[in-house]
């Protein structure tokens, strides 16, 4: 009780899952912050889509921009880069995808953790789920655990006893599930975004919008961005 009193940074991209997170946060009782970082990513699309989603939850936004050239080898980033057009029954199954983006979730991680310290947060929320396990590293649940370790020993936080949190609430979750508990909490669904590609309309081929796509077939809901927005 007490760490949630101190609050949480919720990273926010703006896509189901981070939206999720976020709601799901605050009915737990933390006093939330969000936080999107963009990193040179081809869905910028999503900032206005965080936006509306911190707005709608009540929670301040902050956004940081970061610039890290290297990144570019990664297709989400590299605009010279195609994104790859994977059957959905293959996706996750090729090992780590040209998607993947060279440490960047250790990298919002330690933007959020800045954060968390600095104003005496006492939980990262991130929306890593069941999915992104095959293919991204970074979004494991040992991950996580080592990153909580690392911070309980290099922040401010962690050296007076108070160590940060890294929360998952999704990480076992599938897609269909997330649209579920999206439901529940009361998320904005037809403000989130999930497209790589970061056109006016979502491109339907990507990765990210095949998968949302299952997942609210899956749940047998229709899909609000796609219908009636």
């Amino acid at each position: 009780m007490e760490s949630k009193r101190r609050g949480a940074v919720v990273l926010l991209s703006g896509g189901l899952d981070s939206s999720t997170c976020l709601f799901w946060a605050r009915r737990e009782g933390w006093r939330c912050e969000a936080l999107t970082v963009l990193y040179g990513q081809r869905h910028a699309r999503e900032l206005s889509s965080a936006r509306a989603v911190a707005r709608l939850a009540g929670a301040p936004w902050r956004v940081v921009r970061l610039e890290l050239p290297w990144l570019s080898v990664s297709s989400l980033v590299g605009r010279g880069r195609r994104l790859p057009d994977v059957p959905l029954a293959k996706i996750g199954a090729g090992g780590i995808p040209s998607t993947y983006v060279p440490a960047r979730n250790a990298v919002l991680l330690s933007v959020a953790a800045s954060l968390a310290d600095a104003v005496g947060a006492g939980a990262i929320v991130t929306g890593a789920n069941a999915l992104d396990y095959s293919g991204y590293p970074d979004c494991r649940p040992s991950f996580h655990r080592a990153f909580e370790r690392a911070l309980a020993e290099g922040t401010r936080s962690g050296a007076r006893g108070r160590p940060i949190r890294v929360l998952a609430p999704l990480v076992r979750l599938g897609k269909a599930a997330i649209v579920r508990r999206a439901l529940a909490l009361g998320v904005p669904l037809e403000r989130t975004w999930s497209c790589y590609a970061g056109r006016r309309r979502p491109c339907g081929r990507c990765d990210s919008c095949k998968l949302r796509a299952k997942g609210f077939a899956e749940a047998e809901v229709p899909d609000p961005a796609l219908h009636g927005r």
